[in-house]
């Protein structure tokens, strides 16, 4: 897939303002490509403009920096506040969500011109160390926007019957792994599960605490497209005794047959219409789906502590290598291989475990404290990263979450059994 931060200049950041810099550049590199139309529009609810993406990342470094933190500080638009704040009660009103496609205005040039002001005035603010947490929230808070920026804007595209293409890009072909990958045992026993401290991570990924998990096994592949190529041919999508119920009900109420983005041999991506590969990893599934074909396959979903258990190198092989940070997680045994074979980078991972707080979990007081918890209803935790995350962003605590039908993210499963 085309890496569009190659087009930054490469450095390793390893202070806060590099970092600042290369994630506020990262976010305007793939917005390039678009034309103020393409910026504007909105396909669904559950998508953004990719402006709106642009201006609601500078209004969290406006509003919980500058204009908390800087004295005398002006806001660049009085008016802004109120299109760009996206659920903060505490901030005020707002639009609502499904109307954010119908503001022409502000035009993306005078976006832009927005960022420019405020990456000159958060300058000074960086080199603050005790506002060193917060600063680290807001890197990774517009990493979130950069994915989301992608996935909005490909599923605007795909309603367009002339589906344009973000890149001119060819996907290369994926590189077959053998059945015999298997797949990684774990005894059970008493887990370690959530952040321990050393490094960024979201309140959702805490209090690290300890999960009893009973002997299991998780697959070393993702689930590709050739397989849900057998499980439709098979008339999953058929068989009602496959489905718990809310998602028999979504199958007939929608006429779901496939993945999103899926016709006959191909689908749709930032490239355009490309020849489906069966030995890619399925994406765009929803959790109703990604239960199903479990069942079908005889097997089930991990847990989300199982997952984490594997990526903390306790399962074998041991050791989980993230291409997302470049860092091993752990330090034994064999690689697991890139491509399907990865926990991190393809696509993110339904688990079949409720999007909840840990024990002891207190969200932080202020306006951030509703940047998690409120959420904690109805949703399932998806782990890994997907090949839209930006790199550095992802974790091996990191708790994803989506609403069980959902399903234009770039999500996948891998498949878990008792042992």
């Amino acid at each position: 897939m085309f890496q569009p931060e190659a087009q930054i200049a490469r450095c390793e950041p390893t202070d806060r303002a590099a970092r600042f810099a290369r994630t506020r550049a990262l976010s305007e590199a793939l917005a390039a490509p678009l034309s103020d139309a393409d910026a504007t529009i909105q396909s669904m609810d559950d998508a953004s403009p990719a402006k709106w993406h642009l201006g609601h990342t500078t209004w969290f470094w406006e509003t919980f920096l500058l204009r908390d933190h800087k004295p005398d500080y002006r806001l660049f638009d009085e008016r802004w506040p109120f299109v760009f704040n996206s659920y903060y009660e505490a901030e005020g009103e707002r639009i609502a969500r499904g109307t954010r496609g119908l503001m022409s205005r502000p035009a993306l040039d005078r976006i832009l011109e927005w960022r420019a002001h405020v990456d000159r005035e958060m300058a000074p603010l960086i080199e603050d160390e005790t506002l060193g947490p917060l600063i680290d929230l807001g890197l990774a808070h517009e990493q979130q926007h950069q994915e989301l920026l992608l996935t909005d804007i490909k599923h605007a595209f795909f309603q367009n019957p002339l589906a344009p293409a973000l890149w001119d890009a060819a996907l290369p072909a994926t590189k077959t792994l053998s059945d015999n990958c298997g797949w990684y045992s774990h005894p059970g026993g008493i887990a370690r599960i959530g952040h321990e401290g050393g490094g960024f991570a979201f309140d959702n990924e805490g209090p690290a605490h300890r999960q009893l998990l009973e002997p299991f096994a998780l697959s070393s592949l993702l689930v590709t497209n050739g397989e849900w190529d057998a499980f439709i041919a098979d008339g999953g999508y058929r068989k009602a005794a496959l489905w718990l119920s809310d998602g028999w009900a979504w199958v007939c109420q929608n006429h779901i047959a496939a993945p999103a983005y899926w016709r006959e041999d191909a689908h749709f991506t930032h490239a355009g219409w490309q020849r489906r590969d069966p030995a890619a990893p399925v994406t765009h599934i929803s959790y109703f789906e990604a239960d199903a074909f479990a069942s079908w396959a005889g097997y089930r979903l991990p847990t989300e502590f199982e997952w984490e258990a594997i990526a903390r190198g306790r399962g074998s092989p041991s050791e989980i290598h993230d291409p997302h940070s470049g860092n091993q997680l752990d330090d034994a045994g064999p690689v697991i291989p890139a491509g399907g074979g990865g926990l991190f980078g393809d696509c993110w991972q339904f688990t079949r475990s409720a999007y909840l707080p840990y024990p002891r979990f207190a969200p932080a007081k202020g306006a951030v404290g509703e940047y998690n918890g409120k959420f904690m209803s109805g949703q399932f935790v998806l782990r890994g990263a997907s090949c839209a995350t930006p790199r550095g962003h992802s974790r091996k605590t990191y708790r994803n979450f989506f609403y069980p039908h959902q399903r234009w993210q770039f999500t996948g499963l891998r498949l878990a059994k008792d042992t």
